[in-house]
């Protein structure tokens, strides 16, 4: 007579029980580290840092996750930018609503361009949109209020709800963090929910995703509709942080930029697009004095990375301990 098999017996996979103390440890640290750095490290880098981070954090969940290729991720960014930069100076919105206007922005075309994106698959999904994010770019050089080559400065950073004053560095710092933090957690959310599972199967399978029963098409453009929207609160955050929203913000080779993020901290890991910004964005502030080398030097990175270390800094990581990061 067969004995049957103890349930005690059966023990879930390592990187399912690794995955339970290892993310939450790794976002505790991070959270720790980003409350601490302005004693050592100077605010106004810290904030751009966190605002790029944001932004390839929303790339990645559309290529790290849905296995969507943007090269045109910029065209997101750069006009949550321009719209939230004229509502606070022009029209003289608080910083909250002129956050919300470029975000809504960002989400209105990331619905234009998705829907027409989704048409089609692999080069061609990338070339669409880049071709879409050129168009606009030049709709940006010409068009008056954007202030073409001069953008849009001197842009006031306000009070927050009408009580926090925002010229304050310290006061500043905390928003974007808060705001950093609130768009991660979401991501992470939407990573881990029941449409982030499909959307990695879609990744991995489309034709059997498609046979299960799955509206994919559904699944794609609402993925890219997300991810456009948190590029979009990067992009209108950047522009109240620095104060200014410019054609470099539009141009195709900050969607490159982005891309370079995603790459180097490790393509869908959680918290390999944030070491990624960081990264690129104080190879910019502290090789500033070496001038348009930063750019080869960045060319080197990318190449290094796909050739040696394609997981990335936080991939490398990850699979070195046996976590999940």
């Amino acid at each position: 007579m067969e004995q049957p098999v103890a349930a005690a017996t059966v023990t879930p996979p390592a990187s399912s029980s690794a995955r339970n103390w290892s993310e939450p440890l790794a976002f505790a640290i991070m959270v720790a580290a980003l409350v601490i750095a302005p004693l050592y490290i100077y605010p106004m880098f810290l904030m751009q840092a966190l605002c790029f981070a944001l932004f390839a954090c929303a790339f990645n969940l559309l290529i790290g996750y849905g296995g969507l290729l943007s090269f045109g991720h910029a065209l997101y960014f750069g006009w949550a930018s321009y719209l939230a930069a004229h509502s606070a100076k022009v029209w003289g919105f608080p910083p909250e609503l002129a956050i919300l206007t470029g975000t809504l922005t960002a989400a209105v075309l990331g619905l234009v361009a998705g829907s027409l994106a989704i048409r089609r698959q692999g080069i061609y999904f990338a070339m669409i949109t880049l071709a879409l994010a050129q168009m606009m770019f030049f709709f940006a050089l010409q068009m008056k209020f954007t202030g073409g080559e001069d953008g849009i400065q001197a842009v006031p950073r306000g009070r927050l709800f009408g009580l926090i004053d925002l010229a304050d560095q310290f006061n500043m710092y905390v928003t974007v963090l808060l705001i950093f933090l609130a768009g991660f957690l979401l991501i992470y959310r939407i990573i881990h929910s029941p449409f982030g599972e499909v959307l990695k199967a879609i990744r991995e399978n489309e034709p059997r995703a498609i046979s299960l029963g799955y509206k994919t098409d559904r699944y794609k453009l609402l993925a890219f509709v997300l991810s456009a929207t948190l590029a979009g609160v990067a992009g209108s955050t950047k522009a109240i942080v620095l104060q200014i929203a410019s054609l470099t913000d539009v141009d195709w080779p900050m969607s490159g930029e982005v891309v370079l993020m995603a790459l180097v901290g490790g393509l869908g890991t959680v918290f390999g697009p944030v070491a990624g910004a960081f990264v690129i964005i104080a190879m910019q502030t502290y090789l500033a004095q070496v001038g348009q080398w930063v750019t080869v030097i960045q060319g080197v990175i990318f190449v290094v990375c796909v050739l040696l270390f394609r997981r990335g800094i936080i991939g490398e990581l990850a699979a070195y301990l046996r976590i999940k990061l």
